[in-house]
This record gives C-alpha cells, structure tokens and sequence, in this order.
C-alpha cells in the first residue's frame, strides 16, 4: 500500500506502525477469506470459485484465531465471498477481538442492515472497508446488480453514524477511473476518512477483464488525479486517509512528483517508502482461505504454501523451508528478473506485484507489466 495522504500531506496515520516498522521481521496482516459464499458476482474478484467449496468449521476456525494471536499477528482482516454471508462470523470476530487482534472487515456492504452495523459497533470493529467502484450506474455494473450502490452506501452511512470507522475500496480500471473526482466528492458528502484504490489484479474474475487494465499513461494520470483529489480534500479542511494498493511504482512516481515540486516532504517520503519496501507478499502479508489453505497474498492463489488444519499458521508462517517460494520471497531481490534486476528502486518497490508479473509472463520472477516508470527513471542497465 502506497500512503498517498501520508507521504503527500504529511498525516499521522492509524497504521503506520505497521507500514513503516523497523527492526526484526514483522509478523503479517492476515486476510481471511473465510466463506466463498457471496450474494453478488463482481467482474474483478480475485476469489470467485465455482461449485462446492470445502470451509472451516467453527471449531477449527477458532483453532486458527488462537494461533493467529498466539503468533503476534496485529490485525485479522475478515474476507470472502462476502464474510457476513459466513453465519458464524460474528462467533469468530468476536473471539478473535478478545485474543487481542485488531479486527476488520472487507465487504460489499449489502448485507450490513440495522442489526449488523449495531453489532459492528458494540464489538468494536476497527475498520469496516466497503467496496464503491464509480458512480451508480457503474458500481451496479461492476457488481452485476441493479440496487448494489444503493445498499451499499446506505451500510456506509449507517456505520459512520455509530462512529465505527469505515472507508471505500476501489479498483480501478478503464470502466470507472473516470469517476475518481466523482468518488471522491462522495468522500467528502458522506464525511468518509479513508479510500484504498486499488490497481487490477489478473486473477480470479479479474483475468476476464484484464484488458480493461490502465495503460501506462492511464495509471500514470490516475496517480496524478488521486494526488490532486487528495490536496483538495485537505485543502478544503477535510483530511482524509489516501492509499494506493497493489502497484508499488505508484510511490516512486509521487516520490519523483514531489522531486519535481520542490515539495517539503519529498524527502521524508522516500525514507518512508524505503521502510515500507513496497510489496509485501510472503512476509508482511498473508492469506488464509476458507479451507485452511496459506497463501503468500489474497491474490496468489495459484501458490499454496500450506494448510492450517495440517500445521500451525505459526509454523508455515514463520519456518518456511529453505529454497520454498515463502522464503525467496524475503530475498526477493535475488530472483526478480528483467528490468526489476537492475532498477534503482528495488528497495522500495519490492518488484512490484508477483501474482501479476507471473500472470503477464508465466514466471513468479518475470516483470510486472504495469509498472510505468521509463527505463530512464529506473535508471536500468539493458
């Protein structure tokens, strides 16, 4: 995640201790995907599955919680499908909250009613974020039925009036990146603190749709409109927490934007984003399906690394074998290929996103295609 508002305006921002630790190995935010159940059909889910799915039990869940906090990890966030359409998913956030996780939730907000936003609230769920792909008519698009915007806005709304922390999820592409001011404008009328925009990921749905990714130019353009966007919201009084998610280069652009505009913070930026290190696949993120099965990320879901009904999340997590696909991704400046080899920004970017690179080339070290930056930014040897 690339911290637009914190490195741009300078914020202090909930999750920095996480974003910028220094020091010894990090445990991992771990996204749960925890049903496949889902009451929509979004074009870009990374997790669309097809017929009977094999899911944890309560009891083997709970299991996997008490491992979780065990282990140290800082925040469970609760995925899917859709994670209330999980019926024990309140048993789960609510022991998950008293091992001590931080919990949150990444929903399309349809099924969050009256009952549930209370519940949100009285557990004291620390983030709820609720996906809005562009105006009306192009979120019901994206999400393949008509009232989806509707009913998501109205979960957004009733979470922030019982104080609960919620934000926006976006991904973007050639559908809806137009509607970045549009969304940011709802930000601003709905009193909104945070927005994730995400670039597409080809995985899952998302390769069906991989053709509408932004170009070069395109997410270049989408950075410069995000940055803008996010100046306007401070401007006007309004501080709001700005994120870019899933395309590292995205922090050496502003970074060099900065450069380029004499800009206070420029500096201060890149030590920052040299902390961070860019993607975080395999060590400072994980993923646990609804079958117990370990991934280096939500996205990567083509690389089992192991299943928490055969070995501890600790165990798989924190000793992979030498020479194993978790392990060489935390040397991964070892093994990227192309012109992530020789890029002068490999510290930050981290080789930007595997899952994508290996999607676009057929090998997990190959290049990312979406990274936008020239051959001269990057200062590569051809």
């Amino acid at each position: 995640m690339i911290g637009i508002s914190k490195l741009y305006c300078g914020t202090v921002e909930a999750s920095d201790s996480l974003r910028y630790k220094t020091g010894a190995h990090k445990r991992p935010i771990v996204v749960w995907n925890c049903t496949p159940a889902c009451n929509l059909a979004c074009s870009h889910c990374y997790a669309a599955t097809a017929g009977e799915q094999k899911v944890m039990d309560t009891g083997q869940a709970l299991s996997v919680i008490d491992d979780l906090a065990e282990f140290g990890v800082p925040v469970l966030l609760f995925s899917g499908g859709e994670p209330f359409a999980r019926p024990d998913v309140r048993t789960l956030a609510a022991h998950a909250k008293e091992r001590g996780l931080r919990v949150t939730f990444s929903t399309n907000g349809t099924l969050v009613d009256d009952g549930c936003a209370d519940w949100i609230r009285d557990l004291g769920v620390a983030y709820v974020g609720i996906s809005i792909d562009g105006t009306e008519a192009i979120h019901d698009a994206f999400r393949r039925q008509p009232g989806a915007y509707r009913r998501s806005l109205d979960a957004i709304r009733r979470l922030r009036d019982r104080g609960v922390k919620v934000g926006l999820r976006v991904t973007m592409t050639r559908d809806n990146v137009r509607s970045i001011p549009s969304i940011f404008s709802l930000m601003r009328a709905e009193r909104v603190p945070r927005i994730c925009l995400y670039h597409l990921v080809y995985t899952g749905r998302g390769r069906e749709i991989a053709a509408t990714d932004l170009d070069h130019a395109e997410a270049r353009a989408a950075l410069d409109m995000i940055v803008d966007e996010t100046k306007a919201c401070f401007d006007a009084g309004f501080p709001v927490e700005v994120l870019t998610v899933d395309n590292a280069c995205d922090g050496i652009a502003l970074y060099m934007r900065m450069k380029a505009e004499n800009h206070p913070n420029a500096d201060n930026a890149l030590k920052l984003l040299t902390l961070n290190g860019g993607n975080s696949s395999g060590h400072g993120i994980a993923c646990i399906s609804w079958d117990g099965t370990v991934y280096p990320d939500q996205f990567w879901r083509n690389h089992p690394v192991g299943n928490v009904l055969d070995r501890p999340f600790s165990g798989i997590w924190g000793d992979p074998p030498p020479g194993s696909l978790l392990a060489k991704l935390r040397r991964k400046k070892e093994f990227v290929k192309g012109r992530c080899r020789t890029c002068r920004w490999l510290d930050i970017c981290g080789g930007n996103f595997r899952a994508r690179g290996e999607a676009a080339t057929g090998d997990v070290w190959g290049e990312d295609p979406t990274c936008y930056l020239t051959d001269a930014e990057i200062g590569v040897i051809s």
